[in-house]
């Protein structure tokens, strides 16, 4: 389960993909959850996936 806050789900997504997952989509089929809807959940705080750092920025 995801955390509901965006700022605690900001800190857990990037620390999982930082540690765990080569990128966005291998972190999102692992945990079964989808990419759109997590970007979806961090946009309104400005927040956007940049794949070349494999992080939300």
């Amino acid at each position: 389960m995801l955390p509901n806050d965006p700022i605690i789900l900001l800190s857990y997504i990037n620390t999982k993909l930082r540690d765990d997952y080569a990128d966005l989509d291998d972190l999102c089929s692992s945990l079964g959850i989808d990419a759109g809807d997590l970007c979806g959940r961090l946009a309104p705080l400005g927040y956007t996936y940049n794949h070349k750092n494999n992080r939300f920025q």
